[in-house]
């Protein structure tokens, strides 16, 4: 197959790219369809990105005092109708189980869409004095929401995630809590994922149902539309009063915990893909990759070249380098042009000419730069290489994103701005009526509050006076 027929199995990304992200992710052995509706199946090479993220991320956790936990799959239903507010904004996607061994349940049991109501019964029965706070724990699982309209990563009927749920003794100290959980979040997508996100509050409409307060992360993909990365929620007593989670206080007195929760998922992947992809597929940042340096032998039936590959991936193996070498009987071209699609950050070509030279040809993933690199101390030059790809996705990631971050002053300035595929910051009065115009007229949503950055003097939607500055954006 020749390099250009290779490119031809994805769509043009300029062109379609919503059928380039379901080619992306199909044809590099991401994922595949699961056999029910909406429902994926994680192949190694996707779950291995997964693993990638969950170990960064729970080191990151346990860092600031989470311990990890397990919670049922299954939740009575009668502790979703304990917090109204809750169960009206999860019904709709909640999945019900009324049959089991053969019988009717005499109570149906949802499958999680989320954790807090069972979680909440637990802390109820665990705390009982101020000695028992904080608590602080996040559970590993995978939750069920009956999506009408899935796409692999993005929104599936089933996925797997991350859900942190804390209790405290102080309004404060939740507060605390859930602004820590936030900056955990962003560092991580900044550090790791090579992902620029914003920060800030949720409106009221946006935020999850049974929240006080919602802080989401916004991350700005190809296309110009926003992903939500990420949320930290503070639940006030919402959950507590509801679910009873009392404590005995220094002054002898009965009072209530104040809750939080803080979530994110295999969405992060969806993300990576969608923001630092191009026409010849994946890009992964070196974090996160499954394999960091692909080592291609070349003129393999020459003797030595096989043999100096492995020597090579071993040194980098030593060196804490995810490296493998692709032995397989196919083409240099063939094999250059998958490990490209699959977004390997770094190849490495050997051949006989090389070994005589003691050198190797080096080709970034990220910009295609290729030079030729001494065999010696090569571990110690493809770590510093894999740092700097790591840094120079997310220069290039931010730099991009910057520049489709406008300002505007009117509703015609927000519907300009995102039909032009931008971020639009404008200011808003605070009224959900003006959020629902902008829904109407661009179908766009408001993403998430910046007013630290100073709110503007009017609102662009009625022209009365603004209380927030806030992002609008069209939104997966």
């Amino acid at each position: 197959m020749s390099e250009k027929q290779f490119v031809k199995q994805i769509a043009d990304i300029n062109e379609d790219f919503a059928q380039w992200y379901t080619d992306v992710v199909l044809k590099t052995g991401l994922v595949d369809y699961g056999p029910v509706k909406g429902t994926m199946v994680i192949r190694p090479y996707g779950y291995a990105i997964w693993e990638n993220i969950q170990k960064d991320m729970d080191r990151r956790f346990k860092e600031v005092g989470s311990k990890n936990a397990y919670f049922p799959l299954l939740i009575p239903m009668s502790f979703f109708t304990k917090e109204a507010e809750h169960v009206e904004g999860f019904a709709p996607e909640v999945a019900v189980v009324t049959h089991a061994g053969g019988a009717k349940l005499e109570e149906p049991l949802a499958i999680r869409p989320t954790s807090e109501t069972v979680i909440g019964t637990m802390y109820a029965k665990w705390i009982q004095s101020y000695r028992d706070l904080p608590v602080i724990m996040n559970q590993w699982c995978n939750v069920m929401r009956w999506e009408k309209t899935t796409r692999p990563f993005l929104r599936t009927s089933e996925f797997l995630w991350q859900e942190g749920h804390t209790v405290h003794a102080t309004e404060e100290e939740a507060m605390e809590e859930t602004m820590l959980m936030l900056k955990v979040y962003k560092e991580f997508m900044e550090d790791t994922l090579a992902l620029p996100v914003f920060t800030g509050r949720k409106t009221d409409k946006e935020k999850f149902a049974g929240a006080v307060a919602t802080f989401g992360l916004e991350a700005m993909m190809l296309d110009g539309k926003s992903l939500q990365s990420g949320t930290s929620h503070y639940l006030g007593q919402n959950f507590a009063k509801a679910f009873d989670i009392k404590f005995l206080d220094k002054d002898s007195s009965q009072k209530y915990g104040y809750t939080t929760s803080w979530g994110t998922s295999t969405r992060m992947i969806g993300a990576v893909i969608m923001a630092h992809g191009d026409q010849r597929g994946l890009v992964l940042p070196p974090k996160v990759a499954p394999i960091q340096v692909i080592i291609v032998p070349i003129a393999t039936h020459k003797g030595g070249v096989i043999e100096k590959a492995k020597e090579l991936e071993s040194m980098l193996v030593k060196a804490g380098v995810r490296a493998e070498v692709d032995s397989r009987d196919m083409s240099p071209g063939w094999k250059f042009n998958e490990w490209e699609m699959k977004g390997v950050p770094v190849r490495i070509e050997v051949g006989p000419r090389d070994i005589e030279n003691n050198q190797v040809m080096i080709v970034r993933r990220d910009n295609f730069e290729k030079q030729a690199v001494s065999m010696d101390n090569l571990d110690k030059f493809i770590t510093e290489l894999l740092d700097t790809v790591q840094k120079d996705l997310f220069i290039k990631s931010k730099a991009n994103r910057d520049k489709k971050v406008v300002e505007a002053d009117s509703l015609e300035g927000i519907l300009q701005g995102v039909e032009n595929k931008n971020f639009v910051k404008a200011g808003w009065c605070g009224c959900r009526e003006c959020e629902d115009k902008v829904k109407e007229v661009a179908s766009a949503t408001a993403r998430v509050m910046c007013d630290e950055e100073g709110v503007p003097e009017t609102c662009a939607i009625c022209g009365k006076k603004a209380t927030h500055k806030v992002i609008f954006a069209r939104a997966y």
